[in-house]
């Protein structure tokens, strides 16, 4: 059994532009063993949005030597980079960023959720990339809700969508540096299932909504992260409320760490390269 490490929440909120109002569960300036090879996560919402005439979202902004995965519960992003990449996503789809050495890009409310409003919900979750990797080519894949492989439970216990990794044989869409597994998981009150995981890799469970008991003893409620010890492979969840989860788990990346802001590199001299190039003008 994979024993819980510790439940953590945060009721602290703030905008990134003004279209997304984020509350952050853990962060590399927090560092923690257990996160690894997970960086940050931001979780956007639910709220409501008036009709407007203007997108609102965050402008373009630089990223260097990590990965941004966006997964979209409720309304539309388009996205728009310096690499020539952009499209839109709406409920359900993923957008995989891999900033690696270098780029700008911007995230807005789509031009018809900005006219018509409605309520916006989502997860920004940062990748981490190994050393050999934070320096190669920017990249994007645009996964789309149809893409993204459904394991439907016994009993009409609910479905865990495969983003990225395995489960039960079923392979997510998703290309990783890393060994990740990023399951969607819905769990139906009153029913009880079983995960497996690789062995000393790290494990989170962030509960949107609804209340879980885990491995018959702590309950994980909305808007709550559960972070697991890395020895044992299994974890009990009993669903307690009609539940919305979202499951990562990774092989950590045993590299130092130095960050700043949105530049993650290994070293304090490979961050004043970031600046610096940023500066430049070399992101585009």
């Amino acid at each position: 059994m994979k024993q819980l490490h510790r439940i953590t929440r945060t009721d602290e909120s703030h905008w990134v532009g003004d279209g997304f109002p984020v509350r952050t569960l853990f962060s590399y300036n927090t560092p923690d063993a257990e996160m690894s090879p997970f960086l940050m996560l931001d979780y956007a919402g639910p709220m409501e949005f008036p009709p407007a005439s203007k997108p609102r979202g965050v402008g373009m902004h630089p990223h260097r030597g990590f990965e941004t995965v966006t997964i979209l519960y409720r309304g539309e992003v388009e996205h728009r980079d310096t690499v020539g990449h952009g499209g839109m996503i709406g409920p359900g789809d993923v957008q995989w960023m891999t900033a690696a050495k270098g780029l700008l890009h911007e995230e807005m409310h789509s031009a018809a959720f900005t006219r018509q409003g409605g309520v916006f919900e989502a997860i920004q979750l940062w990748v981490n990339l190994p050393a050999e990797y934070k320096m190669i080519a920017p990249h994007y894949q645009s996964i789309l809700n149809d893409r993204i492989p459904v394991q439907k439970l016994d009993r009409q216990g609910g479905f865990i969508r495969i983003i990225a990794g395995e489960y039960q044989g079923i392979k997510g869409p998703a290309s990783t540096y890393t060994l990740i597994n990023l399951w969607d998981l819905r769990l139906s009150e009153g029913h009880t299932l079983e995960l497996d995981f690789p062995e000393n890799h790290t494990t989170m469970l962030f509960a949107l909504k609804g209340s879980v008991k885990i491995n018959n003893a702590s309950t994980l409620n909305d808007v709550e992260l559960a972070f697991f010890e890395q020895a044992g492979t299994k974890v009990t969840l009993t669903a307690l409320k009609d539940t919305t989860l979202l499951v990562m788990n990774g092989a950590a990346i045993n590299e130092p760490i130095a960050g700043y802001g949105p530049f993650v590199m290994n070293t304090q001299e490979e961050i004043q390269l970031a600046i610096k190039d940023f500066n430049a003008g070399h992101f585009g």
